[in-house]
Parts: C-alpha cells; structure tokens; sequence
C-alpha cells in the first residue's frame, strides 16, 4: 500500500452526538486516490454510514464537512469546504460548499473530514479542535440568528481554546426543520454559506446550532511545492483577467448580460426576459454604484468577488450583495425589482439561514398558484407578483413557520401536492430542488445536465459557463457526453476543493493537464488527465449510487418539469427554446450510453469494476 502524501492530514474524525463521545479514523491511502477529498469524502461518509432507508431527519443521517489535498497548499482559491448529507428537499446524497476561512481552519486540525451522528439531547454546539470534540449544550443560543450565532459561539468557544476559532452555523430556519434551511460562515475576511439542499435543517435535526473549529498545527506538504507554485504564478494573470467582471460586480454582474439573451426566468419562469430599465434596476452595476461599501474576499483568493452592501432605509448594513442565483430567485421570479427591498429579503434569508434559490422559486411558484386561482387571500395576503413588501414578509414567516410559511418552508415540491393536480404543471425545479438561475429550456446542455444531475435543480452539477460562450446552448449534439463531462469537472473541483470561478477562470472549463500537473505536485502520484477525470467520473458515479440505492435515481426520475418540456419561452431573444420530451428522452439515452449505465440509468457492475468501486456496490 502506498503512502498518504503530506498534503493529507491523515484522518477521520467521528463525533456520536448523543453520548459526546468521538473516535478517530485513519485514512485509507488508496480512498485519497479514489475520491481525493471533500466531495468525494462526503459521498464516501453518507455511502458508508447513512441506511438507504433512513429518513434526512433520522438521527441515522450524518452531516460531514469536509476538506480537500489542496486545502492550506498555494493552489489559488482552495479556501472552500463542503458539507455531504442526506438532503430533506431530495431524499437524496447532497453536497453543498462554502467558503471563507473555516475549511482552512478544519484543515489544520489533521481532520480531512468531520462526521457528525446522531442527536444530541438538548440544543448544542459541537467544538473541533486537533484532538478531537466534544459536545458543549448551549440552549440559550435558541432562536438566535446566524450572524449572532457565530458571533456568540465564537465567544464561548474562544474562552475555552488556545488558538484562533471559526464557526459556521443554522439560523432559526434549521431549528424549525424548513426544508431549505442552509448554514452560515460568517469571518473577518467574508461570510461563506452552505446554501442549497438543506443543510441547516438537518443539522437542526441533531440539535446541533453550530460547529467551531479551532485552528491546529497541522501545515499540508506539497511533494513538489516548487513545481506547484511555478504552475500558480503562471495563471495569476489569466485568472484576473478572466474574473473582472466578478471583481468588480460579484456574480450580480450576469444580471444584464444573461436577460439580454433571453434566460433570465421571470414571473415563475412563465418568461425569460425582462425590460431593461427593470433588469438595470436590480443589476450588479447598480448595486456596485448605489450600495456596495467594501470588496470581501475568501482565504487565499484575490479575486475578492464578495460584496458588502449597505441600505439604510431598509437598517442594512454591510450585509452579504445577494448573488446573481438570489437575484433570479428573489427578485425576477417573483417580479419584485425594488432592490432595496430585494437587498432586504436577502440579507434576512441570510441571518434567519434560509436557500435564497429555493425559497425564492418557492414563493415564485406560490404567487403563481395565486394568480391561477389555487391559493387566494384566505391562504396568504402577499402572493401577489410584485409584491415587494410581502417579499420581506414571507422570508420571516417561512423562517419561523408562521401562517402560510409553514407551508412554504415545505418547499414548492411540496406544497404542489397539496394543491389541485394542476399546480405540478407550475413547478420549476426537478427531483424535488428547485432550478438555479440556468435556463433549462434556453440551455441545452442544462436540459440534460439538470436532469441528470444528483443534486436535482442544482448548476453546481453540470456548468453553464461554457454554454453561455455557445458551447452546447442550442444544439443536443454531443450534448449529452458535455453534460456527463462536466458533471465529472465539478466533482473533482469540489473535491480539491477549489472555487469553481476560480478553476474556471484560472485553469479551465474541463478537467485538463493544469488539473493533474496541480494534483501530481501536491500529492506526488503520478497521474495521467484520464486518470483524474476518472477521479471525478468515480465520484460522480458513488453520488448516482446512492441515489439508486434510496431509490430516488432512475430514469423516470431523470426528467424536467411541465413548462421546461411542454412550453416554449414565448418572446425575447431564446423565443422559441424548450425541451420536449422525446429530445429528453434521446439525450438521456445517450447520456446513459457514454456512463455505461443501463437503459434505467443504474451504474452497470462491469462500469463500477472499471472505476475501481464494485465493493460499494455490494
């Protein structure tokens, strides 16, 4: 067997909530070469310890955060950190990633991964330092928003630590278990959220409100560190030349240039474009003018595409710019462009720990419902397109489940079956998790890619980036083997773990020699660019796994919603775009050929051997 390379911290950590008891896992040389890290750690941990049946609220469930070989090393932009689970919005394996400076803090704990079970009995918080954790009942942080808990966790735990402390944590929406509940990093350099599939509900779940890392000693050792930072300083300038845009604006800088190509969903995505004067209205350029005070930037990036924004007649103030995914959320599918108010909806989603894509498209789907006549006045007062007021309302009642937040907080997946059978012909997402801002009809590449994806509704799977450039955007032509390849990017960048604006800002769209000249450097393998696409295929293909083994993943699952398939957008300039169901039907066929699935797309025994996984299939 071979030897763990030096970037590894080398372990596990384990933490038994309901006893305060943790025990330590050394880490097998040869799962470092399978699933390299965060991501893929994840999927391994959720694989390897959640039942297929267990429920996302069971105790059963686990929440492990974890960190990649690259973590702490010069590679630019390895500051992020992903959080693996069963999710409550897709019964699913989910992964969700943030930024900031706790995963670089994790990673000197020596804990690669730390892996939450269990319940804890009474209102917590979990304290990680390089010797392990404990458990520290905290019921008085009941209720407290996200900001005032890390703020307040960050106080006791300091108090009780020798070194430097990072704390990431659930708003009041994960203790009420709303399904999209997410978790917050907040540190001096810039907040990092935990954003989609409900991460906050779960940990909410385990009456854990917070996990706090103190910082430890352990320091990564690249193999070859010369090599590596020669290969860092190479692509400094094109990175920063690549990323203007979102130096400048932050991802609010795609409002304008993506309706002006007619994907912008609006009014529940019934169309894809809006006026320019109300666009402009809600843009990254506005936004820099009128409300931007300070560039915020996560740890060892200089991109610095975090914005702090100021509103005072809403009492904002250096809150979190809302990203261009909110923006679409928030704003143009719920036809509120009074960003102020639209500022404030988000920063509250922020400090009450709540996915703005979700509750956005959420409440997007319930205003529509509205104006079909399938809810009315009796149901909620603000569900009204428009509404800018009622915005701002709804985030607070679906954060503490209040009237028909209670409902909402469900999701939109939900709530349509509750409704009359024809709310589902309304509905904007698949596999129960609603779409990213991503034009699943103007795109074809996200068609197939959101279709197939794991995480259901989620661009983090396979990229639009390269489809706004015109790769794939409007033909299904090699689409399908794009869409896998992509999937395979995502998986490996999650699991280095690297920002995805820098990686393809800096490195490239697609898994390329930078990839592997970056990998072999810091860990001292020898690996080919096949042999690190497989890396990514690998875990790719672990995610589908257990998706099919909780039987969530299959075929009829792999599809797209009523207006996705059955309504073209009717006017601007992607007039015309959708995705019927026979198009669906042949790309997935394709899809499932180039993965060596079989026609119901489950992973084949001869496609798992070939990847060097068949035993996690037993």
């Amino acid at each position: 067997m071979t030897d763990l390379p030096s970037v590894y911290g080398g372990e596990s950590l384990h933490v038994h909530l309901d006893d305060d008891e943790s025990e330590v896992e050394t880490i097998d040389p040869e799962d470092a070469r399978r699933f390299l890290g965060g991501n893929g750690f994840a999927a391994k941990a959720v694989h390897d310890h959640v039942p297929t049946d267990a429920d996302p609220f069971d105790p059963e469930n686990v929440v492990a955060f974890t960190v990649g070989p690259m973590n702490g090393t010069p590679f630019q932009s390895t500051s992020r950190g992903v959080v693996g689970f069963v999710s409550p919005q897709t019964n699913g394996f989910f992964d969700s990633t943030f930024g900031g400076t706790f995963p670089r803090a994790q990673k000197t704990t020596g804990f690669e991964s730390v892996v939450l079970h269990g319940a804890a009995d009474e209102l917590s918080y979990v304290h990680v330092d390089e010797e392990g954790a404990r458990v520290v009942p905290a019921p008085d942080l009941a209720g407290l928003g996200t900001y005032e808990t890390c703020a307040e966790v960050e106080e006791l735990a300091a108090a009780d630590a020798d070194n430097d402390v990072h704390v990431i944590a659930a708003g009041p929406a994960g203790e009420n278990l709303v399904r999209f509940a997410c978790l917050l990093h907040d540190s001096e350099m810039r907040e990092g959220v935990a954003g989609r599939g409900g991460a906050g509900a779960v940990l909410g779940s385990k009456n854990v409100k917070a996990v706090v890392v103190e910082e430890g000693d352990f320091s990564p050792d690249p193999a070859a560190d010369g090599d590596l930072r020669s290969l860092v300083g190479s692509r400094m300038q094109p990175l920063m030349e690549e990323t203007e845009m979102l130096q400048e604006y932050g991802t609010a800088g795609l409002v304008n240039p993506i309706n002006e190509m007619g994907k912008l969903g609006r009014r529940n995505n019934r169309v894809e474009h809006s006026p320019r004067e109300e666009a402009e209205a809600i843009s990254g350029e506005l936004i820099r003018e009128e409300y931007v005070t300070e560039d915020t930037t996560c740890a060892n990036c200089a991109v610095a595409c975090g914005k702090h924004v100021t509103v005072e007649s809403e009492g904002v103030t250096d809150a979190k710019i809302p990203e261009f995914e909110s923006l679409f959320g928030t704003a143009t599918m719920t036809d509120v462009f009074d960003v102020e108010r639209v500022i404030k909806a988000n920063d509250l989603c922020d400090q009450l720990g709540m996915d703005t894509i979700s509750w956005g498209v959420s409440v997007a789907f319930a205003r529509e419902c509205y104006d079909e006549g399938l809810l009315d006045d009796d149901d909620c007062p603000h569900l009204a397109f428009g509404d800018a007021d009622g915005l701002v309302e709804l985030a607070r009642l679906t954060a503490h489940r209040e009237g028909f937040g209670d409902r909402l907080a469900e999701g939109s997946f939900r709530l349509a079956a509750e409704l009359d059978d024809e709310a589902e012909r309304y509905l904007h997402g698949t596999k129960g998790l609603e779409f990213a801002a991503h034009s699943p009809r103007g795109l074809k590449g996200m068609s197939i890619g959101y279709a197939t994806s794991t995480r259901g509704g989620s661009h983090h799977d396979t990229r639009p980036t390269p489809q706004y450039d015109g790769e794939h955007a409007e033909t299904t032509e090699g689409t399908p083997a794009f869409a896998a390849r992509t999937q395979h990017f995502t998986a490996l960048g999650d699991s280095l773990t690297q920002c995805r604006f820098v990686s393809e800002g800096g490195y490239d769209k697609r898994v390329t020699d930078r990839y592997r000249d970056a990998i072999n450097a810091a860990t001292g393998w020898d690996l080919s660019t096949d042999e690190v696409e497989r890396i990514g295929e690998r875990i790719y293909n672990l995610e589908r796994l257990i998706n099919v083994e909780r039987g969530v993943a299959r075929r009829e699952t792999d599809t797209l919603s009523h207006r996705v398939m059955h309504e073209p957008i009717p006017d601007g300039p992607a007039e015309g775009m959708y995705c019927p169901p026979e198009e669906l039907s042949a790309m997935l066929d394709e899809y499932y050929e180039f993965r060596g699935w079989d026609d119901d797309g489950i992973p084949t025994a001869e496609r798992l051997d070939a990847l060097d996984m068949a035993e996690l299939a037993d």
